[in-house]
Formats: structure tokens, sequence, C-alpha cells
């Protein structure tokens, strides 16, 4: 068969820009030495499953989607025994020089598990039961240490539950609940510093030297790059330190300091494209369980664009969510590229395969 060469092209063409955006904020003082390096292994590291999606094609993939997500959930579990503490995040495994964080293996089990167990569509009350029994011990386990990857997943499942053809009214009913339940029983429940890290961004210059001082610093960036930048580490926010977490949090400050809002607006256009992309395999898919495949990986991926930028830019709440295939993360990037290889793997083997 003829493959389509776009879909690697774009991916490339982000992980050139994500490349460049770490090179340069490497030079800043507050980021560790060696971040570039690091994120080059990952780009080599993601060879690895995505040789393996490649060889085992679209059946044997589903059939071990049950033994993954156990993997999977052991792993987060784990986390609260062994896990390492980073950022005040106690998320993280190490295994000797490298560190890893179980929740994308988490994401990559779910995107695999969700569509084996709703193949069939919606069929009622056991389409729930089902889906619910995959979701809510992974975003149960999740929640506890990490609240920007339980929306993650949150929003995976619910793009997954539509793209499995619940009627729309339940879908509308359950964005209501959600909608009442988050003001009256969610938010209350949560620590101070955690209600003030949701609701900064209406308001950062309320306190401009604590939980407002990273929007603030982000959108000064992104203002002083103007039309074309300022030139590739040239940038000032986030060399002379101002700007916190600049190659991870604040890639795409980073980024659009030096090559200004033109760069900025191609970096969007290329994630419309990739999403396009995504679109498209979902269409020409004629099984209902790739298109609940593509739906989720859609969800994930196009949800932590959104809330990324729109963190950066002030206009959404500061989640920690990191940029896919831009910002610096060894863990996050191999799990990003994988399963956009699991995509392109299941897009070659549509019409094959007998699950």
């Amino acid at each position: 068969m003829k493959y389509d060469l776009r879909f690697p092209v774009i991916i490339l063409a982000l992980l050139v820009v994500g490349l460049l955006t770490v090179s340069t904020a490497a030079l800043a003082p507050r980021v560790a030495p060696g971040v570039f390096n690091k994120q080059l292994i990952g780009v080599a590291l993601a060879a690895v499953p995505i040789a393996l999606l490649w060889w085992a094609g679209r059946d044997r993939i589903y059939s071990v989607a049950p033994y993954l997500y156990g993997l999977a959930l052991l792993m987060q579990a784990s986390t609260f025994v062994i896990g390492k503490e980073v950022n005040g995040q106690k998320n993280w495994i190490e295994l000797g020089p490298l560190q890893f964080q179980p929740l994308e293996i988490l994401k990559f089990a779910m995107i695999l598990m969700l569509p084996v167990v709703l193949r069939s569509g919606y069929q009622g009350i056991k389409t729930y039961a089902f889906a619910l029994a995959v979701f809510l011990p992974a975003i149960g386990l999740v929640v506890i240490q990490d609240f920007g990857g339980a929306l993650v997943l949150a929003v995976m499942f619910g793009v997954i539950m539509l793209a499995a053809r619940i009627p729309w009214w339940h879908a509308v009913l359950a964005v209501l609940a959600l909608g009442v339940a988050f003001p009256t029983v969610l938010y209350p429940k949560l620590e101070p510093y955690q209600q003030k890290r949701l609701t900064i961004f209406l308001d950062p210059y309320q306190d401009p030297r604590g939980a407002g001082y990273q929007v603030i610093q982000s959108t000064i960036a992104v203002g002083s790059g103007g039309l074309q930048g300022k030139g590739y580490k040239e940038g000032s926010q986030s060399h002379n330190g101002f700007l916190p977490e600049a190659h991870t949090d604040f890639a795409f400050s980073t980024w659009a300091e030096e090559q200004g809002l033109v760069g900025g607006l191609a970096v969007l256009v290329l994630y419309g494209m990739l999403f396009w992309g995504l679109a498209g395999m979902a269409a020409e898919a004629p099984r209902l369980q790739d298109q609940i495949l593509f739906a989720g990986i859609l969800g994930q991926i196009g949800f932590q664009v959104i809330e990324n930028v729109g963190a950066a830019l002030s206009v959404l709440p500061l989640t920690g969510i990191t940029l896919p295939l831009i910002s610096y993360g060894l863990s996050s990037l191999v799990s990003t590229l994988s399963t956009l290889g699991l995509a392109y793997v299941m897009y070659r083997d549509r019409h094959g395969g007998m699950i």
C-alpha cells in the first residue's frame, strides 16, 4: 500500500520546533543542564515502541490492551510507595539515570483499552459499566497527585464516549452535572493554593509576586516577541530567568518570544494540520473501534495543546500540562510519539485484521 507521508512530516516539523525551543530554553539559569541532550535521547527511545507497534499490527496491539492497562495501573499505584517527588508531585519513577511518569503509560493504555470495551458502541447501561470500570481506577489513582493529568484523562474519556455514540442528551446531562458539582462540591475541597492556581489567570496582578508571577511573565514574553520575534536564542525573558519553566510549562512562550506572532501562529497551524490528519484517519476507518481510538488520541493531544497554549496566554488556568512534542520531557515525548505511531499503524491496518 502507499503510505501518506504528510502525517509524519507534520510530526517531524513539530519535533524540530520542540528541539529548537528546548535548546534555547536550556540557556536559562533556572533550567538544569543537559535537557537538550535528554530530549534527543527521548526522540531516539521513541523509535523502540514505534518499531514494536509497526511490527505487531492492529490485532496484536488490541490483544495486549488488557495486560498493558493492568500493568499501567500497577505502575501508577507504585508511585505512592516508590515514587520520586518532582515539583511537589510524587508521581515519578526513577530507573538509574532516567526517570519517567507512569501517567504517560496509563494514557496510552487507556487509549487502547477503552476502544476494546466499547467496540460495539452504545448498548445501554452496560456501556457505561464497562467504560467506567476502565476509567475510574485510572483517574482515582491520578487525581490524588496530579490534577492536570486527571483533567487530560477526563477529557479523553469524554471524547471517547462521544465517539462511542452515546445519546447526545446523556452528554448534555453529564456536562450540566459537572458544571454544578465542580463549584459546589469539588472546588471547596481543594487546598487554598490549588484554588488560587485555578483562578489566578482571571487577574494575575492581584498577586504579581506569588500565584500570578508565572502567568504575568509568560504574557510579557509572548507580547515582547512582537510580530517577528527577537530571534533564535535572543529571548530575554527566558534567558534572564524571569520566565519560569521556560522549557516545559511555558515552552510556547519561549518560542513566541523569539519567533513572534508569525512563529506562534505557524505552530498552531501545524497542530491544526495534525488534528485534521487524525480526524481524517477516523473518518476513513471502517470500524467503530478504530474510530474510537482515533478520537481518544485527538482528545488527549488536542486538549493538552489548547490548555497549555491557553495557560501561556492567560486565558485558561495553569495546570502544569505540557505542550506535546515541544515541551521538554522524556517520558511525555516518548509517550506522544508512541501514541501518534499507534495512530499511523491503525490507519495502515484499517482494512485488515479480525478484532
